[in-house]
């Protein structure tokens, strides 16, 4: 027979359950903030740079939720 683990608990389980929280938190904040910046008519560039990532990143995380959304994208040459 295989010893059980202990349940997770105390000061690092915590921890690690507040750092789940912040990256939910922060994934939210950003998919307002790029919608937000997008309907202002920021380009793709723009918000990449913003963000610190590439414009491919970007786009790739969030054009489907965007264009689900009806928010008229601006074109890579427009």
């Amino acid at each position: 027979m295989t010893p059980r683990t202990p349940e997770p608990i105390g000061a690092e389980a915590d921890d690690l359950a507040a750092v789940v929280a912040l990256r939910e938190l922060a994934d939210r904040l950003e998919d307002a903030s790029v919608e937000r910046a997008m309907r202002a008519g920021w380009s793709w560039t723009q918000v990449a740079e913003a963000l610190r990532v590439t414009r491919q990143a970007v786009h790739k995380k969030h054009h489907r939720r965007l264009d689900a959304a009806g928010i008229e994208l601006r074109r890579r040459n427009a």
